[in-house]
């Protein structure tokens, strides 16, 4: 199979959907590797590197996207790349469809075959494409609400912790998943007062033992929300619902009592954001003020630490990768109900119901298509 990685364009996206380890793996399956030129850089690795492994340098995007039969991509494609769409291609990134009706409708009316990173699910629940970047990007929320929280950024002018006779900042994250668990972390070692809420007790338990009761866990509920939000310096929202919108915990009403200067990082805005005043933002202009507090809302958080996401996000999505060059997608889904879940769209059909119940569009069920 010819497999096709162009260079990201989205605004400050410096990862690149494959390291030159994963080059030298799919030619070792008797593929051909076609890198962008200068895909890589963003993330520390050069053209060479990629040649040195076997892959072949391309140097225009349209190039890129036209000699591919499986294009391997970070994010979704955006209004720029929708040209490059067509029938014939295998498209595996991120979608995160359910919050994005133009790149839905390209799919469409292009007849692509996408898979989304986002939705491929194990039997247990766990989401391994996914993972890694709620690593990175739970990781990364604490730092920049710290920062966002400085009184030169608009902030509360609150230190997250580890002074002396001053209370610690408090922060509290919605979601006690992947993401929630990692913002839980860093904060925690930031200094600050961190509470966890969720529906799910087990995953409350776990708080408690890993971090020996010094995170309080929370069961979620609207009141509940409520009272440590209005309390809350930082809060930090990272809940999920695969391949559909996120649910909105935080309104208007609540950021109106907040504290004034107080930051909200919506690390759900991917899938549509957790908070009802939420909308994308990029690392160029980061955040914005609802009332008196400083919403955070980068849609590409991991974005900014790329070459920490992309070597993490090859580890994870390479195998799969290697299914689909070596079987083609309709036997590796049918080999790997996993894998198959992550089939949003093909030939002009939404076959993941989350997404065709977002814009109130028909569903082809998924034994449907393999069949």
């Amino acid at each position: 199979m010819r497999i096709a990685v162009p260079a990201e364009v989205k605004n400050h996206e410096y990862r690149v959907a494959i390291t030159p380890v994963g080059v030298a793996e799919l030619v070792g399956h008797g593929h051909q590797v076609f890198v962008q030129s200068g895909a890589g850089l963003g993330s520390s690795i050069s053209d060479a590197e990629y040649v040195a492994q076997g892959a072949t340098i391309v140097p225009t995007a349209a190039e890129t996207w036209a000699i591919g039969e499986m294009v391997l991509k970070v994010k979704e494609p955006i209004a720029s790349e929708f040209g490059y769409l067509r029938e014939d291609l295998l498209l595996f990134t991120y979608l995160h469809l359910a919050a994005d009706r133009a790149g839905t409708d390209a799919l469409l009316n292009a007849g692509t075959t996408a898979i989304a990173y986002e939705t491929v699910q194990l039997p247990n629940g766990l989401l391994p494409l996914l993972y890694p970047m709620s690593e990175v990007a739970g990781c990364l929320a604490p730092q920049v609400g710290a920062h966002a929280m400085m009184k030169a950024q608009g902030g509360r002018g609150v230190l997250m912790g580890c002074v002396g006779g001053v209370a610690n900042a408090k922060v509290v994250v919605l979601g006690g998943g992947t993401a929630g668990q990692n913002a839980a972390n860093v904060a925690l070692g930031m200094g600050a007062d961190v509470t966890i809420l969720d529906t799910d007790l087990e995953k409350l338990r776990t708080t408690f033992w890993r971090y020996e009761n010094r995170v309080h866990g929370i069961v979620s509920s609207k009141l509940a929300i409520r009272e440590q939000v209005l309390a809350a310096d930082m809060v930090i929202g990272t809940v999920l619902i695969p391949g559909a919108k996120a649910p909105k915990l935080v309104t208007n009403e609540m950021v109106a009592e907040m504290k004034p200067g107080s930051v909200l990082v919506d690390v759900a805005i991917d899938q549509g954001g957790c908070f009802e005043d939420s909308h994308a933002t990029t690392h160029a202009d980061p955040t914005f003020t609802v009332h008196d507090s400083v919403f955070y809302c980068v849609a590409n958080m991991p974005g900014a630490v790329p070459n920490t996401s992309t070597w993490a996000l090859t580890n994870a999505t390479l195998a799969y990768a290697v299914k689909l060059a070596d079987k083609g997608w309709k036997k590796a889904c049918a080999d790997d109900p996993s894998l198959a879940l992550g089939l949003n769209t093909t030939a002009g059909q939404i076959t993941y119901p989350a997404v065709a119940e977002a814009f109130g569009l028909g569903y082809t069920p998924l034994a449907t298509v393999l069949a």
